[in-house]
This record gives structure tokens, C-alpha cells and sequence, in this order.
């Protein structure tokens, strides 16, 4: 019998191609490889789907690479083949794909209103259980910093913090900059390490380190002198020359004001999107050792260690938080002190547990 042609073997064999014949840094090369042989772990034995775009051809190139060494099954797709951008949905031939595999990756730079899209292949990664590696705008200078984390260090110092976050009743944490929150926790909700060891029981963003609820209620005020998340990542960058300070109460934002006014007035359209836009789904604490500072990209931010928290959609699916919304928006801060209950876990920045 003749073995199944590459047609048969790989749909996608024309964007298998481009990427592997197309040249990238090598400087990617140990953060490819912890992605695919630490965070991933795939074996031989399985199938990956790979999505990238355009604009993130050569780091897919060098995953591309990594996965052909690793002598495992893969197709890859080219977003912009496939549909126009921005996405109203993700494309069927990726879905379908997604159908018949362990392990997908998506590495992209997303645009303004492709979350929808997102979630659709979320839902197929969610009710499959595979492995998903999620490097939503995924830079050259993530490749070669956050993406060189040691892992397994990260791994261990996230295990650490989720076992004492887990009895708390609360976490408070200030910063020299205002802040000065305290987050209830719910005993319902449950917490989850994303420490860029991904298993099928939660998919994780690339670079990992951060673990989070969706907490029962948190009050205060939070001093965003780190980055705001989505698409207002790119258009706004670091934000402590000019920060977002927001008041918090009851769970729901009550007022945000800024020295920057389009920033304020965006945050605030943003987070007015639908009835729960404004409520805090998301309390995390970042455990990224190896990423040293922040650098206007939350993909990799919001692995800086400390504290942010996201408006929005609470990942219900995997906290158990009961509620919904269609956006999700993270802040992050800078240099904070966090109290697990009444364990001093963090001093300006620097956690004071060893991993």
C-alpha cells in the first residue's frame, strides 16, 4: 500500500511551505523551543494546529521549525489566506482543523474587534480539552525575553502562590503610585495556574506566569501606571508618565480619570461596552520571574510580577463565575506590595517567596 500523499497528509501543505522556507532570527530559536518542547510538551505522537498572520510570519516560522524537529503532525494557517481582517469570525478551515488535533497554537496580532473570533476558537479548544498556546500579539522582543523564562522556575513559584491564594479570604495590595485595593474572594470561584506549563484543563497565554480567579468582590482604587490591555495596548503603551487611576466599588468601575483624556475616554467607551463590561472578572497575580520590566505589550505584561485585574468577561467556563461579557479588557501596575490575607507575599515588586 502507498503511504497518503502530503495533499492528503496536510491540507494546508502551501502555508506549511512558507513557513518553512521562510528565514527568521535565531534569537527565537530557545523561545520556540520552550514553547513547544516546556510549555507544550508535544509529542510525536500528536497533531498541532498552528495559526499565525502576516505580520507574525517569522516567529511562526520559527515554531514552524520546532514542531518538524519534533517530527509531530502540523498545519498552518495564514489568517489573511483564509479571510479579511479584522475577523467577524474564525475561518471554518482552522476550526475544522482544530477538530482532529491535541495541541494549536495561535500567534497573531490581533486587531480591534476580532474577540469574537477568538472566542469561537477558544470554545472548540475549551470543549476538546487540548493544549492551546495562546501569543495574542506576540513581538520579536517577547520571543527573545519573556518567551526565555525558566518555566519550570515559574512553574514552581506560581504553584507556591495559587496554594496560599486558594485559603484566602482576601488579598489587599497597595503601590506607592495610589493604589490600595482588597479583593474578596468567592469559595465558589476557583483559581487557575497559567504558569506556561499548559495542561488540557486550562489554555494558556504565551509567555506564561500569572495565576487568577474571578473574585467575589473587590473594592479600592487601582493606579494603572503598568499598560491597559487589547487594542489599547498598542495605541497607548506605558502608562506612568501618565496613568489611569479607577475607583472601584461593589466589583463595578465608578469613576476612571487620567492627565491623558483620550485614554480616559476610550478606557471608559471600552468598558461601557455591554451591562458587565464594567465589572471585574478577573483578579491575577503575576509570577514571570524572568520578565524584568514592563515594555507596552500585554501579552507580556500581564506576566510582570504583581497584581492586575481585567474588566470583563470572567473566563466563567473555567472559574465558575455565573456571568458574561463580551469584552475583556486587563490593567496593569507597577511595583506592588500583596498581602494574602495577612502573609506579606510581595514588597514593591519582589516576591518574598523563593521558588
Amino acid at each position: 500500500m502507498s503511504s497518503p500523499s502530503a495533499a492528503l497528509l496536510y491540507p494546508d501543505s502551501s502555508a506549511r511551505t512558507r513557513l518553512l522556507e521562510t528565514p527568521f532570527s535565531a534569537d527565537f530559536t530557545p523561545g520556540a523551543r520552550a514553547a513547544i518542547a516546556t510549555c507544550l510538551r508535544v509529542e510525536p505522537t500528536e497533531k498541532v494546529t498552528l495559526i499565525c498572520d502576516r505580520a507574525t510570519i517569522e516567529i511562526a516560522a520559527s515554531l514552524a521549525s520546532e514542531l518538524s524537529a519534533n517530527g509531530c503532525r502540523w498545519n498552518a494557517y495564514v489568517l489573511e489566506d483564509l479571510a479579511p481582517r479584522p475577523l467577524t469570525d474564525m475561518p471554518a478551515e482552522i476550526l475544522d482543523d482544530m477538530e482532529t488535533s491535541d495541541v494549536s497554537i495561535f500567534a497573531v496580532q490581533v486587531q480591534r474587534n476580532e474577540l469574537g473570533s477568538r472566542m469561537q476558537m477558544t470554545e472548540v479548544v475549551n470543549r476538546r480539552r487540548m493544549r492551546h498556546a495562546h501569543m495574542v500579539n506576540i513581538t520579536p522582543q517577547i520571543m527573545c525575553e519573556g518567551m526565555r523564562a525558566d518555566y519550570d522556575r515559574v512553574d514552581r513559584l506560581s504553584q507556591k502562590v495559587i496554594e496560599k491564594a486558594r485559603r484566602a479570604r482576601f488579598i489587599r495590595a497597595t503601590t506607592a503610585a495610589g493604589t490600595d485595593i482588597r479583593a474578596e474572594m468567592n469559595p465558589d470561584y476557583k483559581w487557575l495556574k497559567t504558569s506556561g506549563i499548559i495542561s488540557p484543563d486550562k489554555w494558556g497565554n504565551l509567555p506564561g506566569g500569572e495565576i487568577f480567579t474571578a473574585p467575589g468582590e473587590v473594592n479600592g482604587t487601582f493606579v494603572v501606571d503598568g499598560v491597559v490591555g487589547d487594542f489599547l495596548c498598542a495605541q497607548y503603551g506605558l502608562l506612568e508618565a501618565s496613568p489611569l487611576t479607577i475607583e472601584i466599588r461593589g466589583n463595578r468601575i465608578v469613576s476612571c480619570s487620567s492627565k491623558n483624556r483620550q485614554l480616559q475616554q476610550d478606557f471608559e467607551a471600552y468598558t461601557h461596552t455591554d451591562e458587565n463590561s464594567d465589572r471585574v472578572g478577573e483578579f491575577a497575580i503575576g509570577t514571570n520571574i524572568g520578565v524584568e520590566r514592563v515594555i507596552g505589550n500585554i501579552l507580556q505584561d500581564e506576566k510582570f510580577p504583581g497584581i492586575h485585574i481585567a474588566f470583563g468577561n470572567p473566563y466563567g467556563e473555567h472559574t465558575g463565575a455565573p456571568w458574561h461579557s463580551s469584552t475583556h479588557i486587563d490593567v496593569v501596575g507597577l511595583r506592588f506590595n500583596i498581602w494574602i490575607e495577612d502573609e506579606f507575599v510581595m514588597r514593591e515588586g519582589k516576591f518574598l517567596i523563593e521558588p
